[in-house]
C-alpha cells in the first residue's frame, strides 16, 4: 500500500504557482465548460480547504453542466464513451453522485430515473448493467443504507479503475442481481421505451 505525500495545506495555501493553477482551471472551466476540470478544480479546493461558498459553486457548476449535457446528449441521442473519453465520463460521475445522493436523502423517484437514464446513455456493458442494479434497488424498496451495508462489495473495489467512482461490485454477480429483479429489470426497460423510441424515429 502507497502512502500518500503528506500535504502542507497551509503552505499550499501560499504557494504562488497552485494558486495560479486554481485561478487557470477556473477560467478554462468557464470557457470550455469541462466537467472534468470542474472535478479538478474541486479536488484542489478541498485540498486547501477553501470556503464551502467556493467549493458549493464549484459542484454547482459540475451539476448544473452535466445536466445540461445530459439534455444535449439525449436529444441527439449520443452515449457516454466512459472508458475513452474524460468529459463523457465526467458527465456520466456527475449525474450517478447527484442520483446517489437524491437515493441517501430518499428522494428515490428521482434517483430511479437518473440511474435508468445512466443505463440508457453509458456506452459500456457492465456499467450499463451495475447502473440497472441501482435503479432495481430503490424499486425494490431498498433504501440507500440497505443497498450500501447490504448489496454492495466494498471489497471489490479497485481505486485504480478510471470507472471507479461507480459501485460497480455487488455481493452477487451481476447476472445473478438482474435475474432475482427481473420484473424491475422489465420495469425500468418499459420507462424507458419512450427514450428508446425517439432514438429509432
Amino acid at each position: 500500500m502507497k502512502t500518500m505525500p503528506e500535504i502542507h495545506v497551509e503552505e499550499l495555501k501560499k504557494d504562488p504557482e497552485f494558486l495560479a493553477n486554481i485561478k487557470r482551471l477556473e477560467e478554462e472551466c468557464r470557457d470550455e465548460e469541462s466537467i472534468a476540470k470542474g472535478y479538478q478544480l474541486l479536488d484542489a479546493h478541498l485540498v486547501i480547504e477553501s470556503p464551502e461558498d467556493e467549493i458549493n459553486e464549484v459542484f454547482t457548476f459540475i451539476v448544473n453542466t452535466a445536466f445540461d449535457r445530459l439534455a444535449e446528449y439525449l436529444s441527439t441521442h449520443k452515449s457516454f464513451d466512459v472508458v475513452n473519453d474524460i468529459e463523457e465520463r465526467a458527465i456520466a460521475r456527475a449525474i450517478y453522485e447527484h442520483a446517489m445522493q437524491r437515493y441517501s436523502e430518499n428522494d428515490k423517484k428521482a434517483a430511479k430515473e437518473m440511474f435508468l437514464v445512466l443505463y440508457h446513455t453509458i456506452d459500456h456493458e457492465e456499467l450499463k448493467d451495475a447502473m440497472m442494479i441501482h435503479a432495481c434497488a430503490v424499486m425494490a424498496g431498498n433504501s440507500f443504507d440497505n443497498f450500501v451495508q447490504d448489496m454492495v462489495d466494498v471489497q471489490g473495489i479497485d481505486e485504480t479503475d478510471p470507472l471507479a467512482f461507480f459501485i460497480q461490485t455487488f455481493v452477487q454477480p451481476n447476472d445473478i442481481l438482474l435475474t432475482m429483479f427481473a420484473k424491475y429489470v422489465a420495469q425500468g426497460k418499459e420507462e424507458l421505451k419512450v427514450l428508446e423510441e425517439e432514438k429509432k424515429a
